[in-house]
């Protein structure tokens, strides 16, 4: 029996031709899947496409990808003040840097606290609890928006009141946008929560806020006013 070789051969090569295609499709396919595939901590539309395409806005701030989504996640909220302020309109006029930290290790007196502005030089930074890593990212933007509120070495009580209550109005806010973001098991979540409910205690002023401000022993060596907050 004789063999054609050049009928062998072609077909050989239509058989790999085949079988690379296939394989290309498998490829593309998967890809795609990948590209879709949105972490616990976001909302649906935060894609790793979508992410990509908002990175280079954010990216001056650090190297933590969930930033990128909860200062993107202020865009529709009042919050947009503190993620503009984030960005570089603030007193240093210069991105503020944020991180991930163990805040005992600044402080002992730091290690409960959910996060904490910071200047170093004519640098601002913003240092959220290492415990917080996992929480949703709503939560993390009302965190901030509270936080780049802090744009210098001085505080009061009255500039806490200010902070407290503008993270519980983009709390509220994001809620209404996001509502996946309300992961009870996160204790931001809780914390977020808690502000939310002397927020509605007080009608939506800071009422009930103010007099938590006033009783936290944390501030109990604070002035009442500070540059920039002359009021209660």
């Amino acid at each position: 029996m004789k063999l054609d070789l050049r009928k062998l051969t072609a077909k050989l090569l239509v058989g790999i031709l085949l079988s690379v295609n296939i394989s290309v499709c498998v490829l593309a396919e998967n890809d795609d899947i990948t590209s879709q595939v949105v972490p616990k901590q976001y909302p649906a539309k935060y894609t790793p496409v979508y992410i990509k395409q908002i990175e280079p806005s954010y990216k001056s701030v650090g190297k933590d990808e969930i930033f990128y989504v909860a200062l993107d996640m202020l865009k529709e909220t009042t919050g947009m003040f503190s993620r503009n302020a984030i960005l570089g309109n603030n007193l240093s006029q210069k991105p503020v840097k944020i991180e991930f930290r163990d805040l005992s290790q600044i402080s002992a007196d730091y290690a409960t606290f959910d996060a904490l502005g910071w200047k170093k030089g004519k640098k601002l930074y913003i240092y959220i609890n290492q415990k917080h890593r996992n929480a949703p990212a709503g939560a993390l933007a009302a965190l901030l928006s509270h936080e780049a509120l802090h744009q210098d070495e001085f505080n009061s009580l009255a500039e806490e009141t200010y902070a407290w209550t503008m993270e519980a109005v983009v709390w509220d806010e994001i809620l209404k946008l996001y509502p996946e973001s309300n992961d009870e098991s996160s204790s931001l979540v809780r914390r977020e929560n808690t502000l939310k409910k002397l927020l509605e205690k007080g009608n939506h002023t800071n009422k009930y806020i103010k007099k938590s401000v006033m009783q936290n022993s944390g501030y109990k060596n604070l002035p009442s006013y500070s540059p920039g907050f002359e009021d209660l």
